[in-house]
């Protein structure tokens, strides 16, 4: 063979080797924070996300706040409906809504106080559309669901069923229903007999504390849905960013 073919094959080997390592080895990871669309709060503004592993499973899901979003709120209470990225598919979690209370609600001397509602909604705004309060709906409000969707320590509350929601489940052993001052608490919604949304409920003057704290969940043993589930939640303050961050993540895959 000719010694210049003879090199020019092994050059061409070593090109089409080298090509295939570099292939295997830059594997593009699907690692990261992905965002949906901010929106005005106060004098700041709201930011729910989804992060993701390099697998492109959910670790956690969020809503930042900057720090000013605590200031010039309305002395009315609304609602904010922030909208998820399409990656937060796998945890069911379509959409954001932000309740804010200024002057809290019922039971007086427990959430009396100003504070806000996360409701991490598994349904869609036209399904809530649908939860009216009005005649047969009610059945599906108020109708439990069986033991294994139910999260230990939890109760209905009576009269909890508001329109556009569905009921409100508590953890009675949460501190503000024993004497303590109320300042987070996890509450979970439900619909038909299934759970719906996830809601850390947490006071104004504690997201302005700078907090830095994080809470195991009590999930249920079953959900209805295949999907990733949150096992803890979390409110952190970023000294550095200015923002407070509010999320649930430990997330545990289940079947349904």
């Amino acid at each position: 063979m000719n010694k210049f073919k003879s090199i020019y094959i092994l050059i061409s080997f070593s090109l089409i080797f080298a090509s295939c390592s570099k292939d295997n080895s830059t594997n593009p990871t699907m690692a990261g924070i992905f965002k949906g669309i901010q929106a005005a709060l106060g004098n700041g503004t709201a930011v729910p996300w989804v992060e993701l592993d390099e697998q492109g499973n959910p670790v956690s899901v969020g809503i930042t706040l900057s720090e000013s979003a605590l200031t010039g709120l309305d002395t009315i209470p609304f609602e904010l409906n922030l909208m998820m990225p399409s990656k937060a598919s796998a945890t069911n979690i379509v959409h954001i809504g932000l309740d804010w209370n200024p002057f809290g609600h019922e039971p007086d001397g427990v959430y009396d106080k100003p504070h806000f509602d996360f409701h991490f909604y598994m349904v869609d705004t036209n399904f809530r559309n649908q939860i009216t309060m009005m005649g047969d709906d009610t059945i599906k409000v108020y109708k439990m669901p069986v033991a294994d969707y139910f999260p230990p320590d939890y109760m209905f509350v009576p009269g909890g069923g508001v329109p556009r929601m569905g009921e409100h489940s508590v953890d009675v052993t949460s501190p503000e229903l024993h004497g303590q001052l109320f300042t987070t608490t996890m509450i979970y919604g439900y619909y038909d007999g299934n759970m719906i949304f996830y809601e850390p409920m947490i006071t104004s003057a504690y997201l302005a504390s700078q907090p830095n704290f994080t809470a195991d969940m009590k999930v249920p043993a079953k959900y209805p849905k295949p999907g990733y589930y949150p096992t803890k939640y979390s409110i952190m303050y970023d000294s550095a960013k200015k923002e407070i961050t509010i999320k649930i993540f430990g997330m545990q895959k289940f079947n349904g």
